[in-house]
């Protein structure tokens, strides 16, 4: 069997060696005294970058965010209080890092579109991903068959909706356990509840738009 080329870029990081692990080492040195969110020209890992879309045109960004590891503290209160009760640590973000990254990279370049991110490093404090992001006005996309679909009024901040993978799968529509996990699975419930008037928008008098198979 003929294996292509990231099949074997993606075994390298799979598989704990020395020389990826000195060669971490020192990224991770130069990646923690960078800026927050940081454009690189060639992705570290390209065989990811190719998986979500990246083509190497014009139109086509990555950018490198790092984001601080571990639950959030909280000031701790003046006035008296018991040790349990002083609510300072047990703090969580209610989103992935990783989602967190992506939204820090649209931020950044609020006129691009989030395609996806994926992975690279993490250290004591930090976490590290790179971000693909397209240009959805750019003629190099408008015309690209494989990515023109950004170009819909529709798809515009899909990353704040959670419409990337990341988002996805905080939602619960990608990770599943059978059937029942599915989005398709969660669509078809959905309508039973509204053909039943269990859900709210159907018990108050909402038009019903139901699908032929019903």
């Amino acid at each position: 069997m003929v294996r292509s080329t990231y099949h074997y870029i993606a075994e390298g990081w799979s598989e704990e060696s020395d020389v990826m692990a000195s060669l971490m080492k020192e990224r991770l040195i130069r990646w923690r005294r960078e800026p927050t969110v940081v454009r690189v020209e060639v992705p570290t890992r390209i065989d990811r970058a190719r998986a979500l879309g990246f083509k190497s045109k014009q139109g086509f960004v990555v950018v490198r965010v790092k984001v601080r590891k571990g639950g959030m503290n909280r000031p701790r209160p003046n006035s008296g209080r018991r040790p349990k009760r002083m609510g300072v640590y047990g703090y969580a973000p209610a989103k992935p890092t990783q989602l967190i990254a992506e939204e820090r990279a649209n931020d950044k370049h609020p006129n691009l579109e989030v395609l996806g991110s994926y992975y690279v490093g993490e250290d004591g404090i930090y976490k590290y991903y790179e971000v693909v992001l397209v240009d959805p006005h750019h003629p190099a996309v408008s015309s690209d068959p494989d990515v023109n679909w950004v170009v819909g009024k529709q798809h515009r901040g899909r990353v704040y909706r959670g419409k990337t993978s990341a988002g996805r799968r905080m939602r619960g529509l990608l990770g599943n356990r059978g059937l029942r996990g599915t989005h398709r699975w969660k669509w078809g419930r959905k309508m039973r509840e509204r053909v039943l008037r269990k859900r709210h928008e159907a018990s108050r008098g909402a038009s019903l738009v139901l699908s032929k198979g019903m």
